[in-house]
Formats: structure tokens, sequence, C-alpha cells
């Protein structure tokens, strides 16, 4: 298991404060208090202060940004002795250029009349791993659990509106009563390794040559070692023998768990399926450094924050602490 304290998304120190949730005095209060904050968002977009370092923007209840909020307003934890919340703001129909939701990486940036000097709602991947450890935590839940409010107002058992409760951490549908609760997404990524180099792929649409390794969700009755090993078969043939945990992140595109693997492939011959990746290749230890410092000629790394990138930068680093079987079972690798 590896050292995550630098891992974006992996934890501020929020104080979920979960046993809150069913106390609608004590939530009224918070709402009441005015060093409560709520974090507006805009189809997913956290508002961020643009004119100097990343910083999330909150603002206190009442404040006209929050007029074109839907639903309700989420309790999403405590720190410092601050309430925070977080609030759906789509229904704000801003003038100038749109979201683009097709685009890999949305560039644009939308800035609401009401909304602070300075502030605008951008993409959460391009400032990610810029934010405070605590800010980050704070909009990774915050983009997730009103991700699934937008996509779940509707009961799965009857197809009746449902209604929000628990302070946003629970749906009840009224006329079956069934109740739902927030899901996350189990995905496996994997940092599968032979000898000195590690396995990369490419998927359609990605902008021009980006790699990361390989992810894939994990299936229905199926473990996480039996989900690395089938993904990396279905997407490059290649076989896997053992499997490692690594490290977890919180990925709130939409609201995934990735789940960081290593893997020892038992070979090298990559049968690529186009239909899952575009390309796939191995790139040596050296290779890959040159890729995070952006010096490879043909591979640009995943995103800085990503738990990919982090996977990448620790085993060209080679960190002991999260490999302490690699000396017996890959015994030709240099710098030992």
């Amino acid at each position: 298991m590896m050292q995550t304290d630098t891992l974006t998304f992996a934890g501020g120190g929020l104080d979920r404060a979960a046993e809150l949730r069913t106390d609608a005095a004590a939530i009224s209060a918070m709402k009441a208090d005015p060093a409560s904050r709520v974090l507006p968002l805009w189809r997913g977009k956290p508002l961020v202060d643009r004119t100097g370092a990343a910083r999330l923007v909150t603002v206190p209840f009442g404040h006209p940004v929050l007029d074109d909020r839907a639903g309700v307003e989420v309790f999403l934890g405590r720190a410092g002795g601050v309430a925070f919340f977080g609030a759906d703001i789509s229904r704000w129909q801003p003038d100038g250029q749109p979201a683009d939701s097709r685009a890999f990486f949305d560039a644009s940036e939308q800035h609401h009349p009401a909304a602070p000097d300075g502030a605008a709602f951008a993409e959460l991947r391009g400032v990610m791993a810029r934010l405070p450890v605590l800010e980050a935590e704070l909009a990774a839940t915050a983009k997730a659990i009103l991700g699934w409010h937008r996509s779940h107002r509707f009961c799965s058992a009857c197809g009746e509106p449902s209604e929000v409760h628990l302070a946003g951490w629970q749906r009840i549908c009224p006329s079956c009563k069934a109740a739902h609760f927030p899901r996350t997404d189990p995905v496996v990524i994997m940092l599968i390794t032979h000898g000195n180099s590690v396995l990369m792929g490419r998927s359609h649409g990605w902008p021009e040559g980006m790699y990361s390794l390989l992810a894939g969700f994990v299936e229905p009755g199926e473990s996480i070692e039996a989900a690395v090993r089938r993904e990396v078969a279905e997407e490059t043939g290649i076989e896997v023998g053992e499997v490692g945990y690594l490290a977890s992140q919180p990925w709130p595109y939409p609201s995934s768990l990735m789940i960081g693997c290593s893997g020892r492939a038992l070979g090298r011959d990559i049968r690529l399926d186009p239909e899952e990746l575009e390309d796939a290749l191995w790139l040596s230890r050296e290779e890959c450094l040159a890729a995070l410092d952006g010096r490879h000629e043909r591979v640009q790394p995943a995103r800085r924050g990503s738990i990919a990138h982090f996977l990448l930068a620790n085993w060209v680093a080679d960190r002991r602490e999260w490999a302490q079987n690699r000396a017996e079972a890959e015994p030709d690798l240099p710098g030992r």
C-alpha cells in the first residue's frame, strides 16, 4: 500500500459527519449559521478563483449565485469548525461560449454575474492538482453527489419522481417507498510491468499523444484481481500473473473509485483489440521518466493529479514500500 498524501482527491481531512444527516434541526442550524459555506457547481464545474492560485470559491447561504440552484444543498461535511454544502446551479443559462460536454476536456469557463469578482465555473480536471487537499476533496465529493442527483431523479423501481432525504445522501420514492443511495463504481487501473517496462494504452478520442495505464470497470461478481487480469487480456492480449494493491483515488467523472493495482505480465506480445484501445505499447522506466518530464517524442502522460500519473511517478522513482516483492520477481531491474 502506498503513501497517498500527495494524491489528488485522496483525502483532505473532511469530517463527513454522517451522524448529522438524519438530524434535521442540526442541518437547519448549520444553514442558518453565517459561517457555513456553499460550493456552487454548474454542470459539474466548481466555482474557482481564476485570478491567482487555484482555490475554490464558496458563498454563504442566501447569496444570489444560489438563486438558480436545483433541489437542495447537499451537506458535504465539516472542517475547521465550518460546515460545507454543495449546490447545483445548472439551471442557470450563461451567455457566451457554451460548455462542450462531448470533449475530453472542456476548456470553456462560465462567469455568473452574481459570483465574486474573478470567479468562474471551470473544469475540475484543469485545476484538480493545484487545489489544496481539503478543497480537492470537497470538490470531488460535491461533483459526484450532485451528479448522482441529476441522473437519479426518478425511482428505478417504479419510475416515479423521487425526493431528497438525509441532507442529500438519500432519495426516497413517495410512491413505492423505495430508498436509493449514492453509488460508486469500482474501476481497476493497472501498473502492468515486465522487467524494466510498463504497459501503456491509448483510448479513442484522447488528446494527441496521450497514453495512460490500462483501466476498466469491475463487473458484478468479479474480484479486483480477476478484473485486472480480464481487462488487460481483453485490451492487449497480455496474460497477467501476480496482482497486488497499490492505492486508490476517488474519481468524480462521474463517480468512480479508482483502485490502483500492480500486475506482472507473463509476456510482452501485444494483440490489440481496436474496439477497446487505439494503441498500446511498452515503455521502459527511462522512457516513462522522459514522458513524465515532457521530453518523450511520442508519449504524453496522463494528466497530473490522476492516479495513473501518481503510480507512474512512483514506479519511475522505484518506491520500495509498494513493491516489496519486486526484488525477487524482477531481479533484472537496474539500480538495486
